[in-house]
């Protein structure tokens, strides 16, 4: 009930307030409720406000101590009540408000808020359909300098986009080259012939063929100086409102989805430190696509993978995980006909390492 009251004071407070004042006006939507589209709609037509603030705050509950008291707590009988969540723990309401509030109402002025706490944050908003970018408990972590360097980030961002050998970067982020420990993979498959996965005997039998082959290396040679090249950009800058709902048309319901175009994980051998995390993460919570190599701890997806992403978002090693178009049709298993009888299924423990 609250976001039906909530929406129509606001409305009120809208027809108002409207005729009497001179600046510009905007009201908030709830966060937190499928009306925030309605909300922005009732605020739209014309001699109403002038723009929505998307999102305001998501009722919660803060905690509870181990005592069952809660925190913050008020008075003798320690009683608390709900309030309101904001900063990073929203931005994803916030992000699905702006975006839809843009798609179903194409040029109103929203009033970004909820989560923005870098440049970064502020551009994805600006791609969903943001007008303008508020931000409160970013500030209140730090102080307002932030907004300095946020403006700052951002322009850099813009100024990325007209560089060519940036197409691939991801913001501020350069692509993730393929590493253990920090230190670039060597192709040991092409001298023994086989993979060697990155613990135990396999490890040290690694570790003897780098170190072999690091003896035969020139390690002072001058060769491989790195020499960074001087890149000037290929187009004009773009402007803040060049880049204002970019992401719309890549955001829409589940109707619009492919559903023909499936997609997989590919793990990559080479990169991976065989934790086994993604084989336990399918294997309880999915579709049991994975299995554990018991000698080489080499995790294989099998065709059953549905694309879930689940072993792509436990993974530790960036990148190590992608996901691909898959090759061959894929006909999903809806559980047993109503015909099979129902059996335990056998499950393989993970192999101690």
């Amino acid at each position: 009930m609250v976001p039906f009251f909530s929406r129509f004071f606001s409305r009120g407070l809208s027809d108002a307030t409207r005729p009497t004042i001179k600046l510009s006006e905007t009201l908030p939507a709830q966060g937190n409720s499928e009306a925030y589209i309605e909300d922005a709609d009732l605020f739209s037509f014309p001699g109403k406000a002038d723009g929505v603030t998307v999102t305001n705050t998501v009722s919660g509950l803060m905690g509870l101590r181990g005592n069952a008291t809660p925190w913050p707590a008020v008075g003798k009988e320690q009683r608390t009540t709900y309030g309101g969540v904001s900063g990073n723990a929203i931005r994803p309401i916030a992000m699905r408000a702006v975006s839809a509030i843009g798609n179903a109402i194409p040029g109103f002025p929203i009033l970004a808020t909820g989560g923005i706490d870098s440049a970064d944050a502020g551009l994805q908003f600006l791609h969903a359909g943001a007008t303008l970018l508020q931000v409160c408990s970013a500030v209140q972590n730090q102080d307002l300098t932030v907004i300095d360097d946020y403006i700052m980030g951002l322009k850099a961002l813009l100024y990325f986009q007209t560089l060519p050998h940036m197409e691939d970067w991801n913001g501020q982020s350069p692509p993730v080259i393929k590493q253990q420990k920090g230190k670039p993979i060597i192709d040991i498959e092409g001298i023994v012939h086989k993979k060697l996965p990155n613990f135990g005997a396999f490890l040290s039998q690694k570790q003897a063929i780098i170190s072999e082959l690091k003896a035969h290396q020139d390690l002072l040679s001058d060769s491989l100086v790195y020499k960074r090249a001087i890149s000037e950009p290929q187009t004009s800058v773009p402007r803040v409102k060049d880049v204002i709902g970019k992401a719309l048309d890549y955001i829409g319901s589940f109707s619009r989805l492919d559903t023909a175009q499936q997609m997989v994980a590919l793990i990559d051998e080479d990169t991976c430190i065989n934790c086994g995390k993604c084989y336990m993460a399918c294997n309880d919570s999915g579709y049991q696509a994975i299995t554990f190599d018991p000698v080489t701890h080499f995790p294989k997806v099998t065709d059953e993978c549905t694309g879930c992403t689940l072993c792509a978002s436990v993974c530790p090693i960036i990148d190590c995980i992608r996901m691909v178009a898959r090759q061959t049709p894929y006909e999903p298993k809806r559980g047993l006909p109503p015909s099979t009888p129902i059996q335990q299924a056998k499950r393989e423990p993970m192999p101690a390492q």
